[in-house]
Order: structure tokens, then sequence, then C-alpha cells
């Protein structure tokens, strides 16, 4: 903020002092004081639209321009030994005229078209792919919600890519006659909303699309070839499709799993039995982060507080099972004492 304060009050002041030299009047050199001030906040603005774009489109965009620019200093030198231009004042407004068009072709061909440019991983452009580590997300994380989360914490920054058809998608879903479809498709766009206002991430859309191509999980997984980046997704199908097709899955299920707490047979805890099982006698009881733990002989202690013991651990693409056997009850009193510990 005091960086831009500066900035302002510097061209501000420049502008006066400039607009007093040439026009020697303190009535128009508040209208240089007022252009220098335009100026100031033009730049601002710029640069915080700049900030928005990925370093990979900046570049490919400056050298566009710069390639534009030399074919029209080519061409313009060319036509002044032309014989036809019976006046040579003409060429430097052909060459303006050339520098503006190609100059525009190089800016916008450039960073269209950065992406798929691929740099060796080598010599003076080792390290420089980091630029281009893409993460697609999916509508099924979307709306999940969790990522949102994780990009909170500081565990993932730089550019998130968000694909127009899913956009598209998540809108269509929110314009549902179905009320919990419209539900789902609101709180979508409320997540990407929340996302964009994270600091340490940026949301990008993409607006590339493949109109021969139907279905939203395989646009995604044509884009991710192209963009050869990886698909944030919880979809399962959707995972082993893309897995099959070499693209790099980031599942934030697998990653849920994996942060659970690690629990070894014979270890000891405290479980409150919500439900009866499916084989007579169990009971069915839940950690905090939602791990089903089985509880045998437990069917008749519903509601109850009960101590188990960790007999084995079975992981599953739906999440994790715990199965245990009872050992006490626990009174009331004691998981008073627990939960103050």
């Amino acid at each position: 903020m005091l960086i831009r304060s500066l900035l302002i009050l510097a061209c501000s002041i420049s502008g006066y002092f400039i607009a007093f030299k040439y026009l020697a009047s303190y009535q128009l050199s508040l209208i240089g004081l007022l252009l220098g001030f335009i100026a100031a906040v033009s730049v601002i603005q710029i640069e915080q639209i700049i900030r928005k774009i990925s370093l990979r489109i900046i570049l490919g965009g400056v050298i566009g321009t710069i390639i534009g620019l030399l074919i029209a200093i080519l061409l313009s030198y060319g036509l002044s030994f032309v014989s036809i231009w019976e006046k040579q004042e003409i060429v430097p407004w052909a060459y303006a005229l050339m520098a503006c068009i190609l100059g525009y072709l190089g800016l916008v061909i450039g960073s269209k078209k950065s992406e798929e440019i691929s740099l060796p991983s080598f010599g003076p452009f080792k390290g420089f792919r980091g630029v281009a580590d893409y993460r697609i997300l999916d509508t099924s994380v979307i709306i999940d919600g969790r990522i949102a989360d994780i990009c909170d914490t500081g565990f993932m920054e730089g550019n998130l890519i968000v694909p127009r058809f899913i956009l598209d998608e998540l809108q269509h879903i929110a314009d549902s006659s179905d009320s919990m479809k419209r539900s789902r498709g609101r709180r979508g766009l409320d997540i990407l909303n929340r996302m964009q206002k994270i600091h340490s991430i940026n949301i990008e859309i993409v607006d590339q699309d493949f109109p021969k191509i139907k279905g939203v999980d395989a646009k995604l997984v044509a884009l991710a070839k192209k963009m050869n980046g990886k698909i944030i997704t919880n979809d399962f199908n959707l995972n082993k499709v893309a897995e099959l097709q070499g693209i790099k899955i980031l599942n934030v299920n697998e990653l849920a799993n994996a942060l659970k707490p690690v629990v070894l047979p014979g270890e000891l805890m405290v479980v409150k039995v919500i439900k009866e099982g499916k084989e007579h006698g169990q009971g069915v009881a839940y950690l905090d982060d939602g791990t089903m733990v089985i509880v045998d002989h437990a069917s008749r202690h519903l509601n109850e507080t009960v101590e188990v013991a960790v007999t084995s651990v079975l992981q599953t693409t739906a999440g994790r099972m715990i199965f245990t056997e009872m050992k006490a009850v626990v009174p009331d009193k004691k998981v008073h004492t627990i939960e103050a510990l």
C-alpha cells in the first residue's frame, strides 16, 4: 500500500512539473497533475490484472510481441526500396500500421499458444518446468469443498485451473429444478468464490474446449493431456479412467485417508456405540474423522461409551474400517475425566 501511494504521489508531482514547464501556467499545470494521477492509478490496475496471469502466458505474450515488431521492421525496411512508393514519407506510417497489427497478433498468439510450448529440462531451461505445473479442478472436488480447506492451510500454492466447461456445468447444476442439485451447484460456486480470495493460490479460468468430445470427464482428460497437467478430483471412476491414460491424479479422498491417525492391533481406544452392525452382536461406532469402528459383542451397549481393543484394520477405496473387541463399559465420570485431560 505504501509503495502504491508513493507511485501515485511521484506520478502526480511529475505530471504537474512537466505541464508547468511546457505550458508555463499554474492553472494548466493542474491538468498535468490529474493526468499523472490517472496514469498511476491505471498502472496499479494493470498490475492487479497481470498478477492473476501465469508467468508462462506473460512470457509468451512478450516474446510474441517482440517477434511481431521485428517482422514489422523487416517489412517496412523492404518497402523503402519498392519503387511504387513515390513519397518516402509514407513509409513511417506504413511501418506504424504494421507494427500495431503484427505486434497485436504476436501478443495474442504468443499468450494463447504459450501453454503448447514444452521447454527442455536441461541447461538454462532447467527448473523452468515448475511454471507449467497445472492442476485442473474437477466438478466433484469443487462441490466437495475440502480443497478450499486444504488451500487455506497453505499446503497448496500456485495456479489452479478451472476449465470453462467445468464452470458451465456448475452453473447448469445451480440452475437445476431439483433442489438438491441446485444447492450443490450453488455450493460449488461459493467454494470457487471463497478460493479466489485466498492469497496463496490463483484461480485461472481456461476457455479451452473440445467440441468433438462428449462428456465433462473426457474433456478433462483431454485438457490434462494437452496441458501436461494433473487432475484434482474425488471421483473414483474419473480416477481410474485418467490413470489408464497416463494422467496424474490428485485424489482428495486418498489425501484424507493418508492423514487419518494410525492405529495398531492391540491399541486401546474409547468410543461410543451408535448402532448395531450387520453381523450378530456387533456394534458400530465412529471416530471424529468419520472412520467406522466395528465393535464385537457391543450390540447390547447402544448409546454407551465403551473401551475397545483394535484387532485389525481394513483399508478400502471408500475409506478405512477398524475392527475391535469390547473390553469394558466406561462410566460417565471416567468419560468426563478423559475429556478433561
